[in-house]
């Protein structure tokens, strides 16, 4: 058995269901379990609707309701036989007068709360992984629909909850067996990124959640792969937005994979790979609009490559915050005292440097830095550097490969380095630059360490790299 997740833009269209479901089909005879993202950008709709409702502007919010109702009955009934079209109008109606009784209520309070944020939001995946199930019926497919909040037990932590692994893995093998086994495979299509309390309220996992719900359902009932269908050839060599034309990484480890994912590469969310590394699951991105791509495949162990360097990360929109106090020295808690501010506002914290009297640091979200900043002032000096941007250097030999810190200063020489760390994790190389001088840093980073390419580990922008 495998699982097979789609995302927004792999099931955005009529068309792109048609393309998803020919790739489904190929697969029939592994068994696949199907998760789907909201249709293109829904969620960003939904969420739209809500913040129109709490202003009180009832015209705009009922004709948003409209057009993203319009908007799935067109696309859907193109691709839904016509005998169930009669049911699909019925479910979509009750859907959206539940999204239209919610957004009212909204309305009278003015007030969108974490717990009706995950509630409006859900909607998205509740509907696209219906369409698609009917949409798998028209293509030749036996399916069943499958609503996530049934199986993915979470805590109570609405718009970023955590699965309950014992309880959903429990579910899972109670509820999924019996609708999956009809005389032949019958396949499942399950919403992503959604979930629900042990007494059935309504979570989510967070945005980019959809591939965790994946990781989850593949760990719980023991799939042999997961697949993470996007609209890339997999993980590649640099950030395709800040550096076109890099090279597809063809088969990288988990724990490379969860750096690249958590210092900005988009194609994975970083949580995704922690149920896959538990039960030994390969994870493989892949395509859609390019099914004939191998893409990348993410295994528990690193493989040997002749390449210090697997790709570079970016994390942009970066806050470079410098602490000083010479009252410090020679004086022991400065550290605890400067994270537990952090801690009480619950601001995480990517990168770190020290000295004994100085730490600087890095955040990615500074809506809590005002505040921050007060309470770090009442012991230290604080200095502020907005606009930076992390580059991370990520892979397994930079561990064992002397002299990559002086290739890097090398060709970044004409580039102010505002900060850097290595050792943390033995597998990347951080730094912090500019962001005016991210793109530059990328180019020349990426010349000096992919100029030559391991053919077991690297395409070269889609052909193999014989001489390599």
């Amino acid at each position: 058995m495998i699982v097979m997740k789609f995302g927004g833009t792999s099931v955005e269209s009529a068309s792109a269901i048609e393309r998803v479901a020919r790739i489904v089909r190929e697969r029939i005879d592994r068994r696949p379990i199907v998760v789907v993202s909201a249709m293109g950008k829904t969620t960003n709709k939904l969420l739209a609707i809500a913040g129109a409702a709490i202003s009180g502007t009832r015209s705009d919010f009922i004709a948003q309701i409209h057009d993203l109702r319009d908007f799935h009955s067109r696309e859907a009934r193109l691709v839904v036989p016509l005998a169930e079209r009669a049911q699909l109008d019925r479910t979509l109606d009750e859907h959206f007068q539940e999204l239209t009784e919610l957004a009212k209520g909204l309305a009278v309070l003015g007030e969108l709360t974490p717990r009706s944020i995950d509630t409006i939001s859900s909607y998205g995946e509740r509907l696209s992984s219906y369409i698609v199930s009917l949409a798998f019926g028209h293509f030749g497919m036996d399916s069943a629909h499958l609503d996530s909040r049934r199986v993915i037990v979470t805590d109570r932590r609405h718009t970023q909850a955590a699965p309950l692994y014992a309880e959903t893995y429990a579910r899972l093998a109670a509820v999924v067996p019996p609708l999956a086994t009809h005389n032949t495979h019958k396949v499942l299509v399950m919403g992503g990124f959604i979930g629900s309390t042990e007494d059935g309220v309504t979570t989510t996992l967070g945005r980019g959640g959809s591939d965790f719900t994946a990781s989850i359902v593949g760990a719980g009932l023991g799939a042999e792969e997961i697949q993470i269908w996007t609209d890339v050839d997999g993980m590649l060599t640099a950030d395709p937005t800040i550096l076109p034309g890099g090279h597809r990484v063809k088969i990288i480890s988990f724990a490379e994979a969860a750096e690249l994912a958590y210092f900005g590469a988009k194609v994975l969310h970083p949580a995704t790979v922690i149920p896959a590394v538990e039960k030994n699951i390969p994870v493989l991105i892949l395509n859609s609009r390019r099914p004939e791509v191998s893409g990348t495949r993410i295994v528990s162990e690193a493989v040997p490559c002749s390449n210090a360097v697997k790709s570079i990360a970016c994390k942009r929109k970066i806050t470079l915050v410098n602490i000083h106090s010479t009252r410090m020295l020679m004086a022991h808690g400065f550290l605890k005292r400067i994270f537990d501010v952090f801690e009480r506002f619950e601001t995480p914290v990517d990168m770190v440097a020290t000295s004994e009297v100085s730490v600087s640091l890095t955040i990615d979200n500074a809506e809590r830095l005002p505040g921050i900043c007060d309470e770090l002032r009442k012991f230290s000096e604080v200095a502020m550097e907005e606009a930076q941007a992390i580059v991370c250097l990520v892979g397994d030999n930079i561990r064992y490969t002397p002299g990559v810190a002086g290739r890097v200063f090398r060709a970044l020489d004409s580039v102010n380095i505002r900060m850097i760390s290595q050792g943390a994790s033995l597998l990347n190389l951080s730094f912090v630059v500019a962001e005016a001088d991210l793109k530059r840093a990328v180019q020349d980073l990426h010349a000096e360490f992919f100029a030559q390419l391991d053919p077991n580990v690297f395409e070269r922008n889609g052909r193999a790299d014989a001489a390599a």
